[in-house]
């Protein structure tokens, strides 16, 4: 029998389950590739978070006792080889990959390098591969109701069969914006040894320089202090920050944004979700324990777990059956280079601006700007999708390929059809319900022509006007075309010269 050592990689950080647990008297492999590292110009933060964590992990499982193989390296298949040469009689287990082609390229990696590799289900879902196919078939995939299905297979929020409160999910509660006065709890802060702190001075100085070369745009000046979990512990102890300070007020304000407050009451769990530092039931139940003990209401609890149990299950397997067509997914043929503002925020839309400088600062927004600001300026300008969602791995501290692709191609820019029902598209009247952006912008919310008008109004009828053969049909846009048709031919002139006029200011970086 030959030897087993068990590989985890940067983002399967799982001690006490999966193939760590199920192997205790095994070694350890970790490998630190820089190579990978630079694919894209990630975010500082990004990078920091995922070493530091690795080298955190390294030492943890150290310390209980376990034989640990680190390997600091350019690349994997440096890192590989290493291994084998020191241990030519090996044999690797590891979890199943979410990346595209990850399992073909890891065969060949060990296979070049003399070994062998065995794969294993990754823990840190709740829904299996097996699950979600016999649930979905052939069919369409919706959200709400692969949401029910796994209401139902968990028992979450269930009692007798029937969901808790008597309705699936509250959304028409959760649309809120705060009132004058409302201020959130603020963000949890941690305190970090003497790896994390040069770790992130590592980044700085090995990966800054690769940012120069700007493959697909600009870098990431001056970001804020690191400010992440990086340990098991600082995950539990995010955790129980939210859960005690900002799960109550999240579901109300969960698509609200406002200038000054970055984190809003969101829970900023996904970078320590996302790395395995905590696992999605531990969350869920946590939250729950909140509605059963009387700590937070029924609908921020629901839209937390629906998020959780719900979206980010659903959006690994929508990537594992629709890869690789839907990373290039392009339905709606937009071809529009992404402004360079994406890198720097030097537009004066405030909405725009502001958000795109908090992904600069800190690598992060909350999933409404993501979506109602980033993605949605994206959709009616006219970004290649491919493109957009580039720019959001690069820059989003819980980035994953799995992650960004069907958020950003599909629910972001439209650009499959494969759940998505309608484009996410919105005029400056949605940013001005649900935040204060529109107040201190020196764009004109009510105005849609001319100059000064918001660039979203203009480029919203634009984007109506332009994929009309592919949208007018959607039976859930025929609101949206009846506005169209009510509009003459002079307006539509007006419209188009004020959109493509701030296609040029954008692409000359004057907008």
């Amino acid at each position: 029998m030959p030897a087993v050592t068990v590989w985890l990689r940067g983002d399967h950080l799982v001690r006490h389950r999966g193939p760590l647990a199920r192997r205790p008297d095994e070694p350890l492999l970790l490998i630190e590739a820089e190579s990978f590292a630079r694919k894209l110009p990630y975010h500082p933060h990004k990078l920091t978070l995922v070493f530091t964590a690795m080298r955190q992990f390294r030492d943890a499982v150290r310390e209980s006792g376990r034989s640990v193989h680190y390997r600091q390296v350019e690349t994997f298949a440096e890192g590989l080889t290493a291994h084998f040469e020191a241990h030519p009689d090996d044999h690797l287990v590891t979890t199943e990959p979410q990346a595209d082609g990850a399992r073909e390229r890891i065969e060949g990696l060990v296979g070049d390098a003399g070994g062998t590799v065995d794969f294993v289900p990754d823990e840190r879902f709740l829904c299996s591969p097996d699950q979600f196919d016999e649930w979905a078939g052939d069919g369409r995939y919706r959200h709400e109701d692969f949401y029910r299905f796994m209401r139902r297979e968990t028992g979450y929020l269930m009692t007798d069969g029937d969901p808790v409160g008597g309705e699936w999910n509250y959304d028409d509660q959760n649309r809120e914006t705060p009132p004058e006065g409302w201020e959130p709890a603020d963000p949890p802060t941690f305190e970090y040894d003497e790896t994390t702190e040069e770790t992130a001075a590592w980044v700085q100085e090995t990966f800054a320089g690769s940012y120069d070369d700007r493959p697909y745009g600009g870098d990431w000046a001056d970001p804020e202090a690191f400010r992440w979990p990086v340990t098991r512990r600082q995950a539990v102890r995010a955790l129980g920050h939210f859960i005690s300070h900002r799960l109550a007020d999240f579901g109300p304000y969960q698509d609200a944004m406002r200038g000054e407050e970055w984190a809003m009451s969101h829970s900023l769990l996904s970078t320590s979700l996302n790395l395995g530092l905590l696992l999605p039931e531990e969350v869920i139940e946590r939250a729950i324990g909140a509605y059963e003990d009387g700590t937070a209401p029924l609908n921020s609890v629901e839209g937390f777990v629906r998020q959780v149990l719900g979206w980010r299950e659903f959006l690994r397997h929508v990537y594992r059956r629709e890869m690789p067509e839907l990373a290039t997914a392009n339905q709606l043929d937009a071809d529009e280079q992404l402004p360079e503002l994406y890198w720097t925020g030097d537009t004066d839309m405030a909405c725009l601006s502001d958000v795109v400088e908090g992904v600069r600062r800190r690598g992060y927004s909350h999933h409404i700007e993501r979506l109602m600001i980033l993605a949605n300026f994206g959709l009616v300008y006219g970004v290649e999708p491919a493109q957009l969602n580039r720019w959001f791995h690069a820059g989003y501290v819980d980035a994953a390929h799995w992650v960004t692709t069907p958020n950003v191609v599909e629910m972001g820019l439209y650009g499959a059809g494969v759940f998505a029902t309608k484009p996410y598209a919105s005029s400056a009247n949605y940013v001005d319900k649900m935040s204060d952006y529109c107040s201190g912008c020196p764009y004109y919310k009510t105005k849609t022509t001319g100059e000064g008008a918001c660039p979203f109004n203009a480029l919203y009828w634009d984007f109506l006007d332009r994929n009309e053969a592919s949208l007018r049909s959607n039976h859930r846009m025929g609101l949206m075309y009846s506005h169209v048709d009510n509009k003459d031919e002079e307006e539509w002139d007006a419209i188009r010269e004020r959109a493509e006029a701030i296609r040029t200011m954008a692409s000359d970086g004057e907008l």
